[in-house]
């Protein structure tokens, strides 16, 4: 029998309650398939900051470092506003993806069917919409030294954030851009502001350089980030698979995001390596949305990007393609079927709850097994 480890890090705001919808979808699938998920559960972000005073502990580190797979939640609001720079809850997450060494963050931008009129674009300009956007995670401005604030006196200060990439960051997310574009339309486009940053010219020529080295076969486009994302607003579906830094890939997915007509079906995948001896690499699965606090508790969460990851899951770690297309399935025969919650209901329509919506992609797996 099979048997998987898998840690849950629901988090913050909505987090909980998109990941309990997600358990259950865990749960179906053990029963479906025979498999077995042996399920840990800890804190992460501002709720770990109030139990232990740091976002994220040692001890949930190692769990995580020790697990097959981590689904996380959300985390952050503005509860901990006034937290520390270094306890911040954010930075829980990024320790994880440092940690973990997940340097490929996968966040496909899918418009189904049934949604295409939910886009605040025209329904011709998204309808069909197939994009993965492949964000370098661990590298850039995020993580680059020095970090610093300084106090210049005569009430002048200066703040200082690095940008810095290695020729090796860029081959290797440039590489799994190209892999994966030969399992789709075999096209990437590379983004960068190269007119601007040095980093961006190493950016375009090492993007350049692997391409050459046995890539020849996938067709290969240079965008400026900037033309890229009006070009999302204009034209996505001119696009396949983009590849691009860590703070491009940041703000051009969320655009892409909202092409589908909400942050809360967008779910996303961070990889690391394959091991040399197994094969299998570290991995975390999350939601593009946020915590939102404001919806937090009033069963309004949309849990699809949450039960999406999953699905993602269970196709980059755990090799169960079948099962995963099921789940992606299931997510689209339910908004076929007209379950909306309110990100994506229209003006006077009914709205399911966070619990429901979970409902409806339960019953579209049975009934898809059936």
């Amino acid at each position: 029998m099979t048997t998987y480890s898998l840690l849950l890090l629901p988090g913050d705001g909505i987090g909980p309650e998109v990941m309990a919808e997600t358990r259950r979808i865990v749960e179906w699938t053990a029963a479906a398939t025979g498999v077995t998920f042996e399920i840990d559960e800890d804190l992460v972000g501002g709720c770990a900051y109030d139990a232990h005073g740091e976002p994220v502990t040692d001890a949930t580190m190692e769990k995580a470092l020790a697990a097959d797979a981590v689904l996380f939640g959300a985390v952050g609001g503005p509860k901990w506003d006034g937290v520390g720079y270094d306890h911040r809850p954010e930075g829980g997450l990024l320790r994880l993806r440092k940690e973990l060494a997940l340097f490929a963050n996968l966040r496909p931008a899918i418009c189904y069917p049934a949604l295409a009129d939910s886009s605040s674009l025209k329904q011709d300009v998204v309808e069909g919409l197939d994009i993965l956007i492949v964000r370098e995670l661990t590298g850039g401005v995020y993580f680059g030294e020095p970090k610093t604030i300084t106090d210049l006196g005569n009430g002048q200060k200066r703040a200082i954030d690095t940008q810095v990439y290695d020729t090796f960051e860029i081959e290797r997310i440039s590489a799994v851009a190209f892999d994966l574009a030969r399992t789709r339309s075999n096209k990437v486009t590379s983004m960068e502001k190269r007119n601007v940053m040095k980093s961006g010219v190493l950016w375009n020529d090492v993007v350049s350089e692997t391409h050459k080295r046995g890539y020849e076969d996938v067709e290969l486009d240079h965008m400026l980030a900037d033309a890229g994302g009006m070009q999302l607003v204009r034209w996505p579906k001119q696009f396949d698979v983009i590849v691009t830094d860590n703070l491009f890939g940041d703000m051009l997915s969320d655009v892409a995001a909202m092409l589908t007509g909400s942050l809360g079906m967008l779910p996303s995948a961070s990889l690391g390596a394959p091991d040399p001896k197994t094969g299998r690499r570290k991995a975390m699965y999350e939601p593009v949305h946020g915590s939102a606090p404001d919806i937090a508790g009033t069963g309004k969460a949309n849990p699809i990007a949450m039960i999406a990851s999953f699905a993602m899951c269970l196709r980059y770690s755990f090799q169960m393609t079948d099962v995963a297309d099921r789940v992606e399935q299931a997510i689209a025969s339910a908004l076929e079927a007209g379950a909306r919650t309110t990100d994506i209901a229209k003006p006077g329509e009914a709205a399911l709850t966070t619990t429901e919506m979970g409902d409806a992609v339960l019953a579209a797996l049975e009934s898809n097994a059936a």
